[in-house]
């Protein structure tokens, strides 16, 4: 799902963002951030870019062959019309 070192940065972020008074229990705190980060995350449908990126690829090549099947009857149903006059 989401990449665990993107999402210790951002815990690490979050916890940096937190006062230095409540900074003393940061390493607890950062871990309790990450356990909350990846369970919320975790109920969102997310998909890794790598994922998205494989998607899209067969998107467009789907495209390009739904394109070319168009083409194709298209000149099929006007050989037809031709065929029939």
């Amino acid at each position: 799902m989401l990449n665990p070192k993107k999402l210790e940065e951002l815990a690490k972020q979050i916890s940096d963002a937190v006062p230095p008074g409540v900074r003393n229990m940061a390493g607890e705190a950062e871990s309790k951030i990450k356990h909350i980060l990846q369970a919320q995350l975790s109920k969102l449908d997310l998909v890794t870019r790598e994922e998205f990126d494989v998607q899209n690829q067969v998107l467009i090549r789907t495209r390009e062959k739904v394109d070319a099947l168009e083409k194709r009857l298209d000149a099929l149903l006007s050989e037809q019309t031709n065929d029939n006059t």
